[in-house]
């Protein structure tokens, strides 16, 4: 099925029982029917009459209307929500008043095309268009089709497309699911997420773990699984069972229960069972995720993602708005660390004042630290807005730049930090940067690898394709190879090396980490105690056995395997 076309496969009902593979993202199992989202609207395109001269301003306006509507709608949920949800969606509030597509409806709407399919015509040229960019933008293709899909609604005086409500607990299949669906999930009714598309670290994947929900992608033959199919998702092993004997499923989820109840009984602090310290902290995008975060044994916050109060502005926030933002973040830990990363944006996070070109690779191009080159004041902005922050707060916070390549891009942000007073990191997601890693800490005091970047970069693989969602799982060798040699260099240094990726939010593997000798780890707070738990449950001597066994594998599947024969 083509990815540009958005449009859902045909469903052919699977023969019981079967159990179908895909790509594990979040731990758990859960046994419950199985919901679809609804379906987009579906307008006789063709069969719209042209439209008279003295009618296309009329209709230019009511499109215009309609997408408004629709930015306003996704504002709101923006606004409800918090961490990665609500920056995912102000993102897509964001694009749905994007001039560029907008600009290209209204030229087909002058031409006497009507709305809806105007609508249509510009969001098949510009998702053609993101999907062969790859990368980052790539992912852009099904928040742009979710935005033609409820514009088109609007247009036609439709019910909103979109994930049903449930009225008992279930298991959400789709072909791939919009962030915008996705940010709005209540966990309680939705208890486990399975899409034929995505990767492990798509953003579908990455508010799942956020929300602790058992998730599978890139599952092989689900659309065939039809509404109301009872199914098992097992999030661990990366499988939805169809149809299973319903003993045996609720047996399954008994013991993953019993499991997860125990894991919860972890208080901190992060270590391993013979008393090596491995800190265990929290990503967070707002101060409300932060206080979240504080209520779970999270020493601090690894990732404070700092876009949120960048997006979906027309001017950039003063340095006063901005102090105000990321004191609410280190009130929340008045005691614990806090890393501070600076604007991550660009690619798929465009922002309207920073004066981004078109690219035709964007995920290759400006992005993260490279803004600053073109913006130097906008650095320096934030730089000023962090440290007022902490005299506000009375907390010194640790800051890092994202997408950094070079020793140069190291000691120019490092200057720049400690010219405000602000301990210096880096993000490791370039290959480059990994193995100039004893080169980097020349300059900085700590270094952070973002694995969902570094998987993307190092695997030559568009994290949100299903076709290689493979190649970029966390546990391939030849990423965890380039972790491994940041974290030699920070023991080297005598400096630490934390992993604030989403490969920090899988037990098992929080363990390999710890046994490459990194020093903390960051995760989805509602990750922390299952990744304290598992650490504290075997040695250093262990971790350090799995690490080697993993390194020396051939594949993802054996590395992981070789990880659960030696830990259990």
């Amino acid at each position: 099925m083509s990815r540009v076309s958005c449009n859902l496969a045909h469903m052919n009902i699977v023969t019981p029982p079967i159990s179908l593979a895909g790509v594990p993202v979040v731990s758990g199992v859960r046994y419950a029917p199985v919901i679809r989202p609804g379906r987009a609207p579906q307008p006789d395109l063709a069969g719209l009459a042209e439209l008279a001269a003295a009618d296309r301003e009329a209709e230019a306006a009511r499109f215009d209307a309609a997408a408004a509507a629709v930015a306003a709608r996704l504002r709101d949920r923006a606004a409800a929500a918090t961490g990665v949800a609500a920056e995912v969606l102000a993102a897509t509030a964001q694009l749905a008043l994007d001039k560029a597509w907008l600009s290209r409806a209204r030229s087909g709407i002058a031409a006497g095309v009507p709305a809806p399919r105007a609508t249509h015509d510009s969001v098949a040229f510009f998702a053609e268009m993101f999907a062969k960019a790859g990368g980052l933008m790539a992912e852009r293709v099904t928040d742009l089709c979710d935005i033609r899909d409820r514009v088109t609604a609007e247009l036609l005086g439709l019910p909103e497309p979109g994930v049903p409500v449930p009225a008992t607990p279930s298991i959400l299949c789709a072909d791939d699911l919009a962030p915008a669906d996705t940010a709005g999930l209540d966990p309680s009714l939705v208890v486990g997420l399975a899409t034929s598309l995505g990767g492990p670290t798509s953003h579908t994947a990455i508010i799942a773990r956020q929300l602790g929900i058992p998730c599978v992608v890139a599952v092989a033959g689900l659309d065939g699984v039809a509404a109301e199919t009872m199914v098992l998702i097992d999030g661990t092993r990366g499988v939805v069972v169809v149809e299973p004997d319903p003993a045996r499923a609720a047996a399954e989820v008994a013991a993953a229960e019993r499991a997860a109840a125990a894991l919860a009984n972890w208080a901190g602090p992060g270590g391993t069972a013979d008393g090596h310290r491995v800190e265990v902290l929290a990503n967070v995008q707002d101060g409300a995720a932060a206080r979240a975060a504080a209520d779970t044994p999270a020493e601090g916050v690894g990732l404070f993602r700092t876009e949120l109060c960048f997006l979906n502005r027309e001017t950039e926030p003063s340095v006063a708005e901005q102090a105000q933002i990321y004191a609410e973040v280190l009130a929340a830990f008045p005691a614990g660390k806090v890393v501070i990363r600076t604007l991550d944006a660009g690619s798929d996070k465009p922002l309207k004042f920073a004066g981004h070109a078109d690219e035709p690779n964007p995920a290759l191009g400006v992005r993260g630290i490279r803004i600053a080159v073109a913006n130097p004041g906008l650095l320096d902005r934030q730089l000023a807005g962090i440290a007022r922050a902490a005299e506000l707060a009375g907390v010194a916070p640790w800051v890092m730049a994202p997408m950094i390549a070079t020793p140069a891009e190291a000691r120019d942000f490092a200057e720049r930090a400690r010219a405000h007073g602000l301990r210096p990191g880096v993000m490791i997601e370039i290959p480059a940067a990994a193995l100039l890693a004893d080169r980097i800490l020349e300059h900085v005091d700590f270094l952070s690898v973002g694995t969902n970047d570094l998987a993307q970069y190092t695997m030559a693989a568009d994290r949100m394709s299903a076709e290689l969602a493979a190649l970029t799982d966390p546990w391939q060798p030849g990423v965890l190879a380039l972790v491994a040699v940041a974290a030699a260099a920070g023991r080297a240094a005598g400096k630490p090396v934390g992993v604030c990726g989403e490969a920090a939010a899988d037990p098992l593997l929080a363990c390999v980490l710890a046994g490459m000798g990194v020093t903390s780890l960051s995760a989805a707070s509602a990750a922390v105690p299952a990744v304290g738990a598992r650490l504290a449950a075997v040695s250093l001597a262990q971790c350090e056995e799995a690490a080697a066994a993993v390194l020396a594998a051939a594949g993802a599947a054996e590395a992981r395997a070789a990880a659960h024969a030696l830990l259990g």
